[in-house]
């Protein structure tokens, strides 16, 4: 199983309205960090500091259970680093296999 990088802890602005919830599984599919998980039919959010606030999970969401405040960046980092994008990133990324396990410094 691939390492998740963390975001930053305990400062994520993901919110889940568990009552709106129909456990559909579309956050499941398009959550790149896998902050959600199912459990008896229902979606839970289980690592909320892998959440990097790229808000596909709330773009997607039908019932508008979740929600989150876009982040300073870091998502844009995160993925730009995985396409082996140069730019502004407010994170360091060092994918696995290029010197290292996968590691994430963050700076923002």
């Amino acid at each position: 199983m691939k390492r998740k990088l963390v975001y930053l802890k305990n400062v994520t602005t993901l919110s889940f309205k568990e009552n709106k919830c129909l456990g559909c599984g579309m956050c499941l599919e398009v959550c790149p960090q896998g902050v959600f998980t199912r459990r008896n039919g229902k979606v839970e959010v289980s690592f909320r500091d892998y959440c990097m606030e790229c808000g596909a999970c709330a773009m997607n969401c039908p019932t508008e259970a979740l929600s989150v405040k876009k982040g300073v960046g870091c998502a844009a980092a995160i993925i730009n680093g995985f396409l082996k994008r140069k730019g502004t990133h407010c994170c360091t990324l060092t994918p696995e296999g290029e010197g290292g396990k996968g590691n994430a410094t963050p700076c923002c």
